[in-house]
């Protein structure tokens, strides 16, 4: 399993509930399509974090890189009704900082602890 984050400002001009009713149909599509298994948006609580924290954090999760791959295939060949699914919700995103996590320590890392 994989996590990308994608940490999230709105423009100035995006209103939170229509990004989190576009956010819904666009993840949905692609767990539809089988390229995410999972996914999740939050919305930072009573504007506490630090200088760098964003408003959302988008959570999305795959089953391994190849997973990863597809999604990201998928949005750049998906036709019309994705990039208008995907447009949707960039049109209104400003500032986004994404990052990749899995959990750890993992068992390819837990593997090869063992043998040390």
């Amino acid at each position: 399993m994989n996590l990308y984050h994608c940490s999230i400002d709105l423009r100035d001009s995006a209103k939170a509930m229509s990004f989190a009713v576009a956010m819904e149909a666009w993840m949905n599509a692609l767990q539809a399509q089988g390229v995410i298994l999972s996914w999740r948006l939050c919305r930072r609580k009573l504007g506490f974090g630090g200088p760098r924290a964003r408003d959302f954090l988008l959570e999305i999760e795959v089953e391994d890189m190849a997973q990863l791959d597809q999604a990201f295939r998928f949005i750049g060949s998906g036709g019309d009704q994705v990039e208008k699914l995907h447009n949707s919700v960039h049109q209104m995103v400003g500032e986004v900082d994404v990052a990749l996590y899995r959990p750890f320590p993992d068992p390819e890392r837990a593997e090869r602890m063992a043998f040390v």
